[in-house]
């Protein structure tokens, strides 16, 4: 089935994201494998310039849909059933792209908060 342009516009971002980090994990591993120590401490800046840079990360634990008369409706105390059951694993999203699927923890360093434990990383699909 033939894409219209609209959907093909919107493919190229994720397909243009794809190519970069691809790209990206190349020269990265090529820089590493390389014998001299020199290059070997300036590539070393290079990626610490690269790994400080920010991602937004999401955990999202399921979502809904609902007419917006239910909406309105919501108050103080109010719960929204989600498409998700308890122990089903949660979607890790980073910039927009799941990356990564887990299963809600409680810290054990601050038993008062939850973080995400990994238990499955997704494959970044290789553009043809």
């Amino acid at each position: 089935m033939a894409k219209t342009k609209v959907e093909a516009d919107l493919d190229q971002p994720d397909e243009q994201l794809d190519r970069a980090i691809e790209e990206l994990r190349g020269v990265l591993q090529e820089e590493e494998k390389r014998p001299d120590v020199a290059l070997r401490a300036a590539s070393g800046a290079n990626s610490n310039i690269i790994m400080t840079i920010p991602v937004d990360v999401q955990i999202i634990l399921g979502s809904t849909e609902m007419p917006v008369s239910e909406l309105m409706a919501l108050q103080k105390g109010s719960t929204v059933a989600l498409n998700r059951r308890i122990g089903e694993p949660v979607d890790v999203v980073v910039n927009g792209r799941k990356i990564a699927r887990g299963e809600i923890t409680v810290l054990e360093s601050d038993p008062s908060r939850f973080g995400i434990r990994l238990t499955e990383i997704i494959a970044a699909t290789k553009s043809a």
